[in-house]
């Protein structure tokens, strides 16, 4: 696919999420370049919606860089708890400095207790990306994916990061943390969004 930039800025500075971005735009024919390797400092994400704090994401690396820039944001919605962790997936549980276990193990924890006692584990995780060409792009690419499953009462799998050991896919009856990376692409609600993003470069590139 010939697209009309040569270098993407990967507005994250997330390792897990980034990983799983590389492996996806692997395919193309330019540099993919993490925002920590062009000293972008963090991003707030103030916003209580995916789409605005993805946005918020990609216009900040731009502007940082002068490159084209593409930010996701996602996170578990659990039905039983309206659609929380939400937008504060990756900071559910508060910092705990003084303790021995990693975010990602608190915001499990968290989750669990939040759900003892409860019947309906329906869960899915959302994915918003956004491309943006440059800081003031007034018509940003947007794609969406969602992953359909439930919350386990134990943890599964080795894999992965933030909830992957809870979260059951409906259709493998596997963790994500128990899949295998190249699958997990293809199913994922990121690489439903990746696959949805690119069709929409594709077309770009033609016009």
């Amino acid at each position: 696919m010939a697209l009309p930039f040569n270098q993407l800025v990967i507005a994250t500075g997330n390792k897990g999420k980034l990983r799983e971005i590389q492996h996806l735009l692997s395919p193309l024919a330019i540099a993919i370049t993490p925002q920590s390797a062009l000293n972008v400092p963090e991003c707030e994400e103030p916003y209580c919606t995916f789409i605005e704090n993805a946005l918020a994401k990609a216009r900040h690396a731009s502007k940082h860089t002068g490159l084209p820039a593409l930010a996701d944001d996602s996170g578990l919605c659990v039905d039983a708890l309206l659609g929380a962790p939400g937008v504060r997936s990756a900071r559910y549980a508060e910092a705990a400095p003084a303790s021995s276990l990693s975010q990602d193990a608190r915001n499990n924890q968290k989750l669990l207790n939040a759900l003892q006692g409860e019947t309906n584990r329906h869960a899915h995780f959302y994915c918003v990306m956004v491309l943006v060409r440059h800081e003031h792009d007034p018509e940003p690419i947007i794609a969406e994916g969602q992953w359909i499953g439930e919350i386990l009462h134990e943890l599964r799998g080795t894999d992965g990061f933030g909830y992957d050991p809870l979260f059951l896919d409906a259709k493998t009856d596997k963790t994500v943390a128990e899949l295998p990376l190249d699958i997990k692409s293809r199913i994922s609600h990121r690489g439903h969004a990746m696959v949805k993003l690119l069709q929409k470069l594709e077309r770009l590139s033609h016009d």
